[in-house]
Order: C-alpha cells, then sequence, then structure tokens
C-alpha cells in the first residue's frame, strides 16, 4: 500500500495541470447524478397517480413522462460532457507520461540500456502505459458518478424512511470488505502478469529483430519452445488475476442483492402499516437498486485500478531512473578540434567487482594513427565506449585537445568523431538521408561525392530510385556490405577531425576493401584515428599499434617493431598468415 500511495502521489503530478477538466467532469458528474436520482420520485408519483380501475390521471401522468424526457435528455448531455472531459484528462496525462518517459529514454546512460531487455523497455512505455490509461479513464467515468450516486440516493432514501435506509447502510460494508478482500490479493497478480507479458515482449522484438540468425542456425524451435513457455507462464498467471478479479463483481452482485431483498422486505411491511405509500416504495425501491449498483462498478473499478497503478508504477520506474551526469553548466571547449588524445591513470569496468582496464595510459599525438589489437574481450570496445563518453571512467581521466571529456559537451565530444563500425547503423528512410545523417545541410553533389568515394554510388545508382530509395529498419533488403559502404560514405561526407573504425571493412568483399583502404588512408591524413582490426593486415601502416590483453596494454610500437620483438602480437600475426 505504501507503494501504491507513492504511485498515486506521482499520478496526480500529471494530473495536475488538467485540474479545469477533472473541475468540469465532476460537475456534470454531480449534475448527471442529481437529475437522474429526481427520476424515482417522478415515477414514484406517477405510480400514485394510479388510483384504481377508471381512476387514472392521464393528465398528470403525461406532465410526469415530459418531465422525465427532459430530465434523461439533460442527464445525457451532462454524462456526454463528463466523458468528454475524462477522455480529455486520462488521454492528455497519459500523452505526458509516455513523452516523460521517452525523454528520459534519450537521457539514460548506455549502462542502463545495456542492461535491461530492450523489449521490458518498449512493454513499459506501450502496454504499460495503454493499461494505466484504461484504468484512468474508468476510474474518471465510473468512480465520481459512483461516489454522488451513493449519497445522493442515501440523503433521499433517509428522508423517505429512515428505519428501511438505516437497514441499506447497515449491510452495505459486506460490499465494501468484500470488494476491498479481492483487490488487495489481486495486486500481486497483476504486477506479475505485468512483469511476464515485458519478458515476452522482449523475446518477440529478439526473434523478429534477429529472423535471420534464428533461421539460419535452425534455432526455429528452440525459439518457438522459449516462447510457448513464456505464453503459458503468462496464460497461467492472467487467468488467476483476471479470475479472482472477476469475482468482485458477482460476490458485490450477491451481497446487494440481499440488501435490494431486505428492503423490499421491509419496505412492504412499512407500506401495510401506513408509514409509507405505494409510490414511495417504489422510489425507495429504485433508490436502492441505485444506491447498490455503483459498488458493483466502483469494486470494478478499483480492481481495474490495482492493475493500472501497477503498470504506472513500472513506467515510473523507468521515468526516476538516474540520468546520465549532466554536461557541465559552462563546458570547457577546445578552440579548435585538432584531435590530440590523452588517456592518464584510466580505470573501469562494468562490472565493479571484476577489473577490466587498469591504471591505462596513452598518449596519442593529434593526426596519428593508433592501431588496437587484442584477444576477445581484452578491453578494445570498452576504450572506444570511453573516448566516446558513453561510459564515464571510475578513475583517471581522459583529455581531447587538453580538455578532460568529462568538461566538455558530450554533443561536441561525440561531432568530432566519426565512427564506422563492424555493426551498422540505418534509419528508415532515403539511401540520401542516411549518408547525410551527421551532415544535414549536405547538397546532392556532396553526397554523391563521398558516396563515389567510399565506392557505394555504383551500387546506389542500381536502386530503382537511386539515392532516392526508401530502405527500410537496419536497411532492409540491402546486403550487410551494402550496408556498410553506407556508413562508410557518412564519415567520407562529415569528415571529422578524429575517426573511430572497428572493423569498418568486415563485410565488404577483398577488391571493395582495397578500393576503400586507399580511401582511408587519404581520409586519416592528418585526422587522429583509433582502428580496431583483427585482420592485422589492414594496420600494418599505423604510426602505433596497442596490444591489449586483460585490459591492459602489453605491446606498443610499429608494425616491423613488434614483429622483431617476437611478442604475442608477433604469434597473433602469425597465426593468421603462416600456415
Amino acid at each position: 500500500m505504501k507503494g501504491n500511495g507513492k504511485t498515486i502521489k506521482k499520478i496526480l503530478h500529471y494530473l495536475k495541470p488538467y485540474w479545469f477538466f477533472m473541475l468540469c467532469s465532476v460537475i456534470f458528474a454531480a449534475a448527471s447524478s442529481l437529475l437522474a436520482l429526481y427520476l424515482p420520485v417522478l415515477t414514484g408519483e406517477a405510480v400514485d397517480l394510479l388510483l384504481g380501475k377508471g381512476k387514472v390521471d392521464m393528465d398528470g401522468i403525461a406532465a410526469i413522462i415530459i418531465k422525465i424526457a427532459i430530465l434523461i435528455s439533460l442527464s445525457a448531455a451532462g454524462q456526454w460532457i463528463m466523458n468528454a472531459c475524462n477522455n480529455h484528462v486520462a488521454y492528455c496525462s497519459v500523452r505526458d507520461i509516455r513523452q516523460s518517459a521517452f525523454e528520459k529514454l534519450q537521457r539514460l546512460p548506455l549502462s542502463y540500456l545495456d542492461s535491461h531487455a530492450a523489449g521490458d523497455t518498449m512493454s513499459r512505455m506501450i502496454a504499460d502505459v495503454d493499461s494505466f490509461a484504461d484504468g484512468l479513464l474508468m476510474g474518471f467515468t465510473q468512480f465520481f458518478t459512483g461516489l454522488l450516486t451513493i449519497g445522493g440516493t442515501l440523503v433521499l432514501m433517509l428522508m423517505i424512511h429512515k428505519w428501511v435506509a438505516l437497514t441499506v447502510i447497515v449491510l452495505t460494508p459486506l460490499s465494501l470488505f468484500v470488494a476491498a478482500f479481492i483487490a488487495k490479493n489481486t495486486s500481486s497478480l497483476f504486477k506479475a502478469q505485468s512483469k511476464t507479458r515485458a519478458v515476452q515482449t522482449g523475446i518477440i522484438d529478439e526473434m523478429t529483430g534477429n529472423i535471420k540468425l534464428v533461421q539460419a542456425f535452425s534455432h526455429e524451435e528452440e525459439a518457438q519452445a522459449l516462447f510457448d513457455g513464456n505464453n503459458e507462464e503468462l496464460g497461467k498467471i492472467s487467468l488467476k488475476a483476471i479470475f479472482f478479479s472477476s469475482l468482485t463483481n458477482p460476490s458485490t452482485r450477491f451481497v446487494n442483492n440481499l440488501i435490494y431483498a431486505m428492503v423490499a422486505l421491509f419496505g412492504g411491511k412499512a407500506v401495510i402499516d401506513g408509514l409509507m405509500g405505494v409510490g414511495q416504495l417504489t422510489a425507495f425501491l429504485s433508490y436502492a437498486n441505485q444506491y447498490t449498483k455503483p459498488f458493483n462498478e466502483i469494486s470494478g473499478v478499483m480492481t481495474e485500478l490495482q492493475n493500472s497503478i501497477t503498470c504506472a508504477g513500472r513506467v515510473f520506474e523507468l521515468i526516476e531512473e538516474l540520468p546520465e551526469p549532466e554536461d557541465p553548466a559552462e563546458p570547457e571547449e577546445p578552440e579548435c578540434a585538432e584531435g590530440a588524445v590523452s588517456i592518464k591513470n584510466v580505470s573501469f569496468s562494468y562490472d565493479k567487482s571484476r577489473s577490466l582496464l587498469t591504471d591505462l595510459n596513452l598518449e596519442v599525438p593529434a593526426g596519428k594513427r593508433i592501431a588496437i589489437v587484442g584477444p576477445t574481450g581484452c578491453g578494445k570496445t570498452t576504450l572506444i565506449n570511453l573516448l566516446m563518453r558513453f561510459y564515464d571512467v571510475d578513475a583517471g581521466s581522459i583529455e581531447v585537445d587538453g580538455k578532460d571529456i568529462r568538461k566538455r559537451s558530450r554533443r561536441s565530444l561525440r561531432a568530432g568523431y566519426g565512427m564506422v563500425l563492424q555493426e551498422t547503423w540505418l534509419k528508415p528512410g532515403t539511401i540520401k538521408e542516411n549518408i547525410s545523417l551527421g551532415k544535414p545541410e549536405a547538397t546532392d553533389e556532396e553526397i554523391e561525392e563521398a558516396a563515389r568515394r567510399s565506392h557505394a554510388h555504383s551500387f546506389i545508382m542500381q536502386l530503382k530510385d537511386g539515392y532516392d530509395t526508401v530502405i527500410g529498419e537496419d536497411g532492409g533488403q540491402l546486403s550487410q556490405g551494402q550496408k556498410q559502404l553506407i556508413c562508410i560514405s557518412r564519415i567520407m561526407l562529415s569528415l571529422p577531425p578524429m575517426l573511430i573504425l572497428d572493423e569498418a571493412t568486415s563485410s565488404i568483399d577483398t577488391r571493395t576493401e582495397m578500393k576503400i583502404q586507399d580511401a582511408f588512408a587519404k581520409m586519416m591524413q592528418g585526422r587522429t584515428s583509433f582502428i580496431v582490426a583483427h585482420r592485422l593486415s589492414t594496420i600494418k601502416e599505423a604510426d602505433t599499434i596497442l596490444v591489449m590483453k586483460d585490459g591492459n596494454i602489453i605491446e606498443k610500437g610499429r608494425h616491423a617493431e613488434l614483429l622483431e620483438q617476437g611478442g604475442f602480437y608477433s604469434k597473433l600475426y602469425r597465426s593468421q598468415y603462416e600456415m
């Protein structure tokens, strides 16, 4: 309950800007409910005009029917306006919550995204927010009118006959107790349902995003089994949650029907004793029914709200995650970007219980080509992540052009790097839009020239619409090599002062690779370049080769020097080129 209280406070924070519409909703709910409450009075008066055979006051009944028609019309109009206000409040507040979640997603550190499944994050922002919206809308629509109806009918019943009304009041807590007991015990089930649904979203997202890999390794049966297991678990949890929550309505209906029967019994006795008229009893029975009906609705709302609050709590967990440290208020930007990099006593690890980089030192003069080699897991990609400040160092510092990168804005730091990775980054859109991603103001001539230098122009012109060809997510039907050429074209267009090439030609045929290496050589002239490579033949011309192992630089030098030393690099090279 304590956690729910905190979540409710956060929900109220998002509802606060729409207080006017909430006030209008309450006003029109009150008006609609009061008009509806007056209908039994008119019905009772009409019953009293049925005095007996041949003694029916038709004129009086006709006048009452006209009043009833007017009241029903006004009540319906009030209900429509109330629902319009409720829809506005619910969907606008949900829009704001989803916007806050997406804004936080843009500012979350990479460590969060690396440690949380994409499907879970998607489930929080889509399925959980939708469930919250449904519960919120139901709460607004039925909760206000229900409370007003209960209060109004209670007053009117006391005015008609207080002792029969007290019978209703005494039995009412039974309905509340049943609803509260069931709602309390379904909260944990709805929470488990949301978590299991998030896992399922993650499985679907992973399998659809990597369907070629699944099919290539004939992993269909395993993937199906994984999904079936999760789907079975979700089905069981959902069945339990829905079963227990569905007990609320029939349970409260049983109690409410019991109350109605007691009212009919005691009311009939009062009519026989002459304490009330038949018309009053008719109105009283109608009020008793109206009084108990909202308890069914409110109990259903409470059950739905349990699910809604649980879903909202998961969304707020995402919104309240600690963002990346803010950029300094007055960042220290270098006057001109030269590309000199200094790594001083840097230590870093993803898991703080296990060290990765320890006391790493490196000086890279501007314009030099630095190759980084080593076995898998030695820290090559980690070093790139630190240079780009996707992660911050645990100790030590990294300086670019004499400025600590933590004192610079991330935007200016990353604008100084051009990256081509083994994993391609493409977005849905045209080829032209993907190439100009780093330089949106580029002209068509500049884009075409960049594509020619990367040897992508020829295959682009073979596409249906050339540079205006629209590609889907992650490149659609393009081959891996074609996608990589587009990424290389992007760097050729922007030409930043520093380059990061991580297996940049891994998916390109040998002949094209030789041409691109020549283009890279020209592009790297005067630019600080970090080259991560497994094929050591591509880094022979590097100014310095760093050999990493277990998070440390164990060898450093030019290609010929390292071969002469006969150390770890020499063994790596000979393992590739000597049979």
